[in-house]
């Protein structure tokens, strides 16, 4: 049975440890990462599960386009959707303080298009897919043009990736909340 699950929360709030452990007993999983390398202690992590438990995970990092990743493998973790967000931000408009509404809407669709994509192909392989978020309400209100432009883009992504999901949790210091 399918299952896309969003997890989302403040930085260093246990997220992707949650995430990791959803997934500790099965082999074949992928780890989508959209940026350039995964922190030494999560990659520590990632081969303390395979060894512990005998499984094989493959991490894949600097993803540009998740969906097209989505093809030999049944489990995946998709970390993260604010950094993909922040790539596909700066494809669009490389100087953010410039940056017009219509562009705005570009990012929005692109990451939402694309991230909706990548769950339905899980869908088809009958897989699972877990995603990893930051939830940009949880931090001090930004006075910088780009990074209110990076919270009112990423809020919206959050909000139509939560409504999709099968299953939404909150991670707050470490513990994780059943939201949906």
């Amino acid at each position: 049975m399918t299952n896309i699950t969003l997890i989302t929360g403040g930085a260093a709030s246990g997220k992707t440890r949650w995430a990791l452990s959803f997934f500790k007993n099965c082999d074949n999983v992928l780890i989508v990462n959209t940026g350039r390398q995964l922190t030494d202690e999560t990659v520590n992590r990632v081969n303390y599960i395979c060894k512990t438990n005998g499984v094989d995970w493959v991490i894949m990092n600097d993803v540009k386009s998740p969906c097209d990743v989505v093809k030999d493998h049944k489990f995946y973790i998709f970390d993260s959707l604010a950094s993909y967000t922040s790539n596909v931000i700066n494809e669009v408009c490389p100087d953010v303080n410039n940056i017009t509404p219509e562009q705005q809407e570009t990012v929005r669709r692109t990451v939402v298009d694309n991230v909706i994509e990548m769950m339905q192909r899980v869908e088809k392989l009958n897989g699972a897919l877990v995603i990893i978020t930051i939830e940009p309400g949880f931090s001090v209100c930004p006075k910088d043009k780009d990074q209110i432009l990076f919270r009112q883009i990423l809020g919206a992504v959050n909000q139509r990736i939560a409504n999709t999901a099968s299953e939404v949790y909150m991670s707050a210091s470490g513990i994780q909340f059943k939201i949906k």
